[in-house]
Order: C-alpha cells, then sequence, then structure tokens
C-alpha cells in the first residue's frame, strides 16, 4: 500500500531551495575561480547566478516586498548620489568626443546595475546558514588555486601574458570578495578560521604578479582592525579619506609633483602627474562638465591624452565628469560607507574594509568601468546582504546530556 503524502512536503519550496543553492554557488564558489583563470568568466556567470536567485524567489515567494524595497533603497542618500551619477553620465554623452562607446559602456554599467538589484531584490529574508558557509570555501578554494598558480605555473607551462593577467585579474576579485568571507566566519564566532582565510588572500596577493591586490587589501585590513576597535571612528575615517580624496583630487598633481621631481627625477610616475596638472591648467572649464563618459580611456588612442596620462580613478572621475560627477560620486561614496554602521555590528568592519579595498583597487589603477570589475563588486555586495540576513539565529543551543539521560 502506497504511503500518503505528507502534509509538510512543498515541492516548491523545496525546488526553490535548490535554485538558491546553486545560484549562490555560482556567485560565491564558480566566480572566484573563474576570474583566475578568464577574463569573461565572472560576467557570464554573475547573470547565471542572479537568475537562478530570481526564480527561486519566484517560487516560494520568500523576499521582500519590491516596490517597498527598491523605493528605499533609491531614497537613501547613497543611492541618489548614485542616481545622480549615472544621469550625469547620460548627460555627458551629449559633448563626450566617442558617443558610441560612451553609450555602450554605459548600458553595460545599466544592465549590471539592474542585474544587482534584482538579486537583491531577490534574497529571502532569512538566509541558510549552508548557502552562508560558501561564501568562505569559495575564498578559501580560489586563495589555494592563486598559490599554486603564481609558485608553479599553468600545468604543462602554459605560460603566457593572458594567464598572468587573468591570476592578476582573479586576484584582484579575490582581494575585495575575501572580506565577505571574514564577515561571515567572525559573525559564527569562528574568528581563527576568519583570521586564516584572511592569511591565506593575503598571501595569494602576495605572491601575485603585480602589487594593486596586496596593496588594496592591506588598505583593507588597516581600516578592518581599525573598525574593530572603534567602529564609529573607523567608519568617519574611511568614509572622510575615500569622499575627501576624491574631491580634491585635482590638487593632487600640484601637491605630489614637486616630491616626484625631487626624489624621483625623470621616472614615470613624475610625467604622468605632469599630465593630470597641465590637464588641470588647460582647460579649466571643463573641471565643470567634464570631457565626457569613456573620454579618460578612448583619449589615450584618439590622441586627447597622452598614453601615459593616469590611469586611477581619481584622475578619470574629473576628466570625464567634472565637478559634478566628482562630487556626486564622493557623497555616494561617503554616505554608503557610514549607511553601512547601521548592520550587524560584526559585520561593519567587513564591509567596510571591502569598500576601502575596492576604492583602493580603482586608485591604484583598476579601471571602474570594466565589466569583470563591476560584476564582482556586485556579488560582494548581495554576499554582504545574504549575511545581514543570514544573523537571524543568535547562539545554538548547548545540548545538556546529563540531564536528558536522567528523564
Amino acid at each position: 500500500m502506497a504511503r500518503p503524502p505528507s502534509p509538510n512536503l512543498d515541492p516548491a519550496a523545496d525546488a526553490a531551495a535548490l535554485l538558491r543553492r546553486l545560484g549562490f554557488g555560482t556567485l560565491l564558489l564558480l566566480v572566484p575561480l573563474a576570474a583566475l583563470l578568464t577574463r569573461r568568466g565572472g560576467v557570464v556567470l554573475v547573470p547565471i547566478g542572479i537568475f537562478l536567485l530570481v526564480i527561486a524567489a519566484a517560487l516560494d515567494g520568500a523576499h521582500r516586498a519590491i516596490g517597498p524595497t527598491l523605493a528605499r533603497l533609491i531614497r537613501s542618500r547613497a543611492g541618489l548620489g548614485a542616481a545622480v551619477v549615472l544621469v550625469w553620465c547620460a548627460l555627458s554623452l551629449i559633448w563626450t568626443p566617442f558617443p558610441a562607446a560612451a553609450s555602450e559602456r554605459l548600458a553595460n554599467i545599466a544592465t549590471t546595475a539592474v542585474f544587482a538589484a534584482a538579486g537583491y531584490l531577490a534574497l529571502p529574508d532569512r538566509m541558510r546558514s549552508a548557502n552562508l558557509y560558501l561564501v568562505p570555501l569559495g575564498i578559501v578554494g580560489a586563495a589555494i588555486l592563486a598559490i599554486l598558480l603564481a609558485l608553479f605555473g599553468w600545468p604543462g607551462g602554459r605560460a603566457s601574458a593572458e594567464a598572468g593577467q587573468n591570476l592578476d585579474r582573479g586576484l584582484t576579485v579575490l582581494a575585495v570578495m575575501a572580506w565577505p568571507a571574514v564577515s561571515w566566519l567572525r559573525s559564527r564566532g569562528r574568528h581563527f578560521e576568519a583570521l586564516g582565510v584572511a592569511v591565506l588572500a593575503a598571501i595569494a596577493a602576495v605572491l601575485g604578479p603585480q602589487p594593486i591586490p596586496a596593496l588594496a587589501l592591506a588598505a583593507g585590513g588597516i581600516v578592518f582592525g581599525l573598525t574593530v576597535a572603534r567602529r564609529r571612528f573607523g567608519l568617519m575615517v574611511a568614509a572622510s579619506l575615500m569622499a575627501g580624496l576624491l574631491a580634491l583630487a585635482p590638487l593632487i598633481p600640484f601637491v605630489l609633483r614637486p616630491v616626484a621631481s625631487a626624489f624621483m627625477p625623470g621616472s614615470a610616475t613624475g610625467r604622468s602627474l605632469a599630465v593630470w596638472r597641465n590637464a588641470v591648467t588647460s582647460e579649466p572649464v571643463r573641471l565643470i562638465t567634464g570631457h565626457g563618459f569613456e573620454t579618460a580611456l578612448r583619449g589615450r588612442f584618439g590622441g586627447l591624452l597622452p598614453v601615459n596620462a593616469p590611469n586611477t580613478l581619481l584622475f578619470e572621475v574629473w576628466y570625464e565628469l567634472g565637478i559634478v560627477g566628482a562630487l556626486a560620486f564622493a557623497f555616494a561614496l561617503y554616505a554608503g560607507t557610514l549607511a553601512s554602521g547601521r548592520s550587524n555590528p560584526a559585520l561593519v568592519p567587513g564591509i567596510a574594509a571591502a569598500i576601502v579595498t575596492a576604492f583602493a583597487v580603482a586608485c591604484l589603477g583598476v579601471g571602474a568601468a570594466q565589466m569583470w570589475w563591476q560584476t564582482a563588486l556586485a556579488v560582494v555586495a548581495l554576499a554582504f546582504v545574504a549575511i545581514e540576513r543570514g544573523q537571524f539565529r543568535t547562539t545554538r543551543p548547548k545540548a545538556r546530556l546529563m540531564q536528558a539521560a536522567r528523564r
């Protein structure tokens, strides 16, 4: 005789749980590994992972109300600042010398933002710990693979310039994605494991072909320690420093150029600062409007800028968007960093460290508008939101074996 179906079984909920696990596995396990092996791996995998999360949310309805949640996100100070930046980027298409390339890049950025918003809205109110433990597992796996590639190279000696670029790109992603892993383990009271993940990521970054991942990770580590010691003070220092650098970036070449000339005469850094200073003084009107979106990169190939122009966010934001875009960007960054202080106290140091690490990466020479970098930041943001929603359980009850035996 067949057993009647259990009333507790819910095929839709079971399917949603499976799809959500697959989605998180794609985002948190495969993306860090794919970033080490291919340039566009994350660009392909992130939409797939978010699509699985959206399907899971549609099946079990375990997501928050879409309208109010999205409206609250847009009405926040950081959201308003980001909206002003995007609107100004769109307006700058009118005067940019490269409207076709700029329109394509802006469309890619908007698409990434839409996918990130869809993933945010699809996350349930309560995240299972089993899904969130995928965060440190992905980082540990990627760090071990990066260390092996850095020490021994590709199997069969398939070393190439592209392989080195992939390794450097993957380590950059690893540097910023390590902080959600550390934050989750720390929130579970697994401080030794969190330290182990951080050390493993640091070793991988130090062994990499370029110093940017290690330097950015070190900057994030300093902010992490400062925020652990004094949370509000650490957030204020990080927010003020980043926003101040963005807002006052045109003064940097005037301050650093004499230093570079005195201690590094004829260096590439000095010549780059000279180009920056000349861009500020030769067209002061452009400090207001900017030259238009995507001009800093395309201008190097089109003759508008020397090829040794600074490759840093601080220069590119002012050169492309002027004072309006730069100050809006600085405001969004400042407000967003301070707003992270309202998260679970155990997560605040990791969030601040991730923001500073990403900012340091952009300032040290990784283009902020590149798709692989934007998708990586979207994954980091979704990971922190998921970890925040996984803090509903406090401590696991202890088993009382002796009392149970006496009953």
